[in-house]
């Protein structure tokens, strides 16, 4: 399940399902349920520009109940499930997937909200953040990466030269990634 970024929607993330080999997993593609302020087309997670994050908690509730209903529905145990976010997207698969017992979790230009609030068994992560990256700052996935340390997470972090964007490079990583943990 890949969750998409601020501003983007869910076709954002469809073209990444092409440059993975997972022969055994369908790719899922949800939209955020608010609409983005500045385009038409857009969602958001929550409101970005807000301090207190306006919308988090809700969001955060109506994707935890997305991904059990999808679950079984699908008949896919959560234990089968690789959530992956991008920017606001990567915020919100670390936000919640530490909170389900999910085969993965893959943050691209992600953050922290807050320190996560996990249940163990952890997910093993997988982040790559772009050290020229002006939207998200370096600095938030190298935080990120301290708390989930700390928190035991089997964590797999890379920085590479590029902005806020997936490059090559990151979904040779990610793949690597995948094939190694699920």
């Amino acid at each position: 399940m890949a969750l998409h970024g601020w501003g983007a929607n869910a076709h954002d993330l469809v073209s990444l399902a092409a440059f993975l080999h997972l022969p055994h997993y369908g790719m899922f593609f949800p939209n955020a349920p608010y609409e983005h302020p500045y385009s038409p087309t857009g969602r958001s997670w929550y409101d970005l520009e807000a301090e207190d994050y306006t919308g988090l908690p809700e969001s955060r509730q109506q994707l935890l109940d997305w991904l059990q209903e999808t679950s079984q529905t699908a008949q896919i145990p959560p234990s089968r499930i690789v959530l992956c976010g991008f920017s606001q997207g990567g915020a919100m698969t670390l936000d919640v997937g530490l909170a389900l017992p999910c085969a993965a979790l893959c943050s691209l230009s992600g953050y922290l909200h807050a320190p996560p609030q996990a249940t163990p068994p952890l997910p093993p992560v997988f982040m790559a953040h772009g050290r020229l990256d002006r939207v998200v700052p370096i600095q938030q996935a190298q935080q990120a990466r301290t708390l989930l340390t700390q928190l035991g997470v089997k964590l797999d972090y890379h920085e590479f030269n590029m902005a806020h964007e997936i490059q090559h490079p990151v979904i040779q990583a990610l793949q690597q990634f995948l094939d190694r943990e699920i």
